[in-house]
């Protein structure tokens, strides 16, 4: 009887390739965090700066909504002349201000090394103020997450650092920005996994997390605890019926992320055609704010007061498809108009909005349930981060007996728009600028198989002096020391103290097992056949070729 055979060993390999590196990034992100609460508690109290300003006339930091304004006509003025401000800051100040603001982290993330101008992390949250304070239809967390990245970036660059450690210090500062701001740690966490950090390792992720909660810790002294939206309690369990509710409300979700996707860009296309300037395209389209402002006041400003009276079942079912209406048309206009403005908190509004009026023909869960499970399919549809949308909503609501309906209302609203739209409203905008986003986070095939695995046994052509591979190697080394020597035929030797030649690796073999992989995504096969679950003399008798033929 033959032995077993010997398990190769892999000493040396680990799970992570974090260093002790790690523990310098992690300080600096705290401090990161640190400064990341006060940037966003100076943000809130910004916009409520220019909201008194621009409504009430009073110099006053206290967050208010522009609804309850007594100027009549002349608020539909009020949005024009801060998009006039917006569009010379961004002209004459820095064209990074605008847009979204997630959009443009990303893009100095993939083309800049993560370096920001110090100049954006002044201006930003300067327009975004101006622009939400006058009127504009924004959230406060897309320019928050690219002024927190801004000072990630800047306290990064003043140290020699990595590109890679830079681009985690300015995703610690978007991280800080949001959770400070939405009083969302978790959430914020998986919004730069999802979309920003492009990767789940140790070495960015932990900084991350430490910044995200150092903010939250230092936000409950600045801004309150939260949850910013408190909701009437909900049953721990919907049962069947409001769980294939729930399917549906996200295929519904779905559907409007998509057709709000299209609106947005169908909007910058329009003002691309325009024979001016784009510093005008803001005051252009801030005219259509004013005229919904004064159709529907309350679709002014970042909402939350109205997103908190939907989900606590506060506004009229009925009321609700008009605001909705209102809200959807003025955020897309202006959005494509190139202002500055987040698409968090309209996103919330108009999901949380089409909740309550959908609830009428949903199943009776309680108060303001359905437009909470809305919101957060709505965010796992448009922004394609389905954990995000569910940890999101229960953190800002405080309601984790949602989670089962959050889960499965976020996740078909995603799936729905990974089938039908090639991107999300934040990746198209970068897209348009050339460059592509993956989404899809994978282990690569080179960091599982090893070089004994693909190795060629013809020594007789292995160069000499190129630095060697080893058969109990990583494939992922090999390439990486093909990339440095610029040799692509290594010759594969074993270790100890008098190594001899056993093989040779090439490009050739990288290939193949890469296309081991490519074969296991598109092979299909049925390896177990029903018929052998049963006894052999009750499965059917197959006839043989010969009896086939006959």
């Amino acid at each position: 009887m033959s032995a077993a055979p010997t398990p190769a060993r892999v000493d040396g390999l680990r799970d992570f390739t974090a260093t002790p590196r790690l523990l310098a990034i992690a300080l600096l992100a705290v401090a990161i965090g640190a400064i990341g609460a006060v940037v966003a508690w100076l943000l809130v109290r910004l916009i409520g700066l220019f909201t008194n300003l621009f409504f009430f006339q009073r110099f006053d930091t206290a967050f208010v909504s522009p609804a309850g304004n007594q100027l009549g006509l002349l608020a539909a003025l009020v949005p024009v002349a801060g998009a006039l401000l917006v569009g010379l800051l961004a002209r004459y100040g820095s064209e990074r201000i605008r847009g979204h603001g997630i959009p443009e982290a990303l893009e100095a993330i993939l083309t800049r090394g993560s370096r920001v101008e110090p100049r954006v992390a002044l201006l930003k949250p300067l327009s975004a103020a101006i622009s939400i304070g006058s009127g504009g239809p924004f959230g406060a967390e897309g320019p928050i997450i690219m002024t927190g990245g801004a000072f990630g970036s800047m306290i990064a660059q003043a140290f020699h650092l990595t590109a890679a450690e830079r681009k985690t210090l300015l995703v610690a500062g978007a991280a800080a920005g949001m959770s400070a701001t939405f009083a969302a740690p978790i959430a914020s966490v998986l919004l730069a996994v999802e979309l920003l950090l492009f990767e789940l390792k140790p070495r960015s992720f932990v900084p991350v997390a430490l910044a995200s909660a150092t903010a939250m810790a230092i936000r409950v002294s600045l801004l309150g605890r939260g949850p910013i939206f408190s909701v009437p309690p909900h049953p721990a369990f919907v049962g069947a019926e409001g769980l294939a509710a729930s399917a549906l409300v996200g295929v519904l979700m779905g559907l409007l992320a998509w057709l709000m996707t299209l609106s947005v860009y169908a909007s910058e296309d329009a003002f691309k055609k325009l024979p001016v300037h784009w510093m005008w395209w803001p005051a252009i389209g801030a005219v259509a704010v004013g005229i919904g402002g004064l159709v529907e006041p309350r679709a002014l400003g970042v909402g939350y007061d109205t997103i908190a009276a939907l989900l606590r079942g506060e506004l009229a079912s009925r009321a609700a498809l008009p605001l909705v209406a209102v809200k959807w048309a003025i955020w897309a206009v202006f959005l494509g108009s190139g202002t500055s403005g987040g698409v968090l908190a309209p996103l919330l509004l108009i999901g949380a909005g089409i909740g309550a009026f959908a609830g009428g023909w949903l199943p009776s869960e309680g108060v303001g349930f359905w437009p909470l499970v809305a919101t957060g399919a709505v965010l796992g549809g448009t922004m394609r981060s389905p954990l995000t949308g569910v940890v999101f909503a229960a953190e800002l609501t405080g309601d984790t007996s949602a989670l089962l309906p959050l889960l499965i209302a976020s996740t078909v609203a995603h799936g729905f728009t990974v089938l039908a739209m090639p991107r999300s409203i934040l990746t198209e905008k970068v897209a348009r600028r050339g460059f592509h986003v993956s989404r899809e986070y994978a282990i690569d095939p080179l960091d599982v198989l090893f070089v004994r695995d693909v190795m060629g046994k013809e020594v007789g052509g292995a160069p000499a002096g190129v630095g060697p591979a080893h058969p109990d190697e990583l494939l992922s080394a090999v390439v990486y020391r093909m990339a440095q020597t610029g040799h692509t035929r290594l010759p594969v030797v074993t270790r100890g103290a008098e190594p001899h030649l056993v093989g040779i690796v090439t490009l050739a073999h990288l290939l193949a097992a890469r296309r081991r992989h490519l074969e296991e995504e598109r092979r299909r096969e049925r390896p177990l056949r029903l018929e052998r679950l049963f006894p052999a003399s009750l499965r059917p008798r197959r006839a043989r070729p010969d009896e086939e033929r006959a």
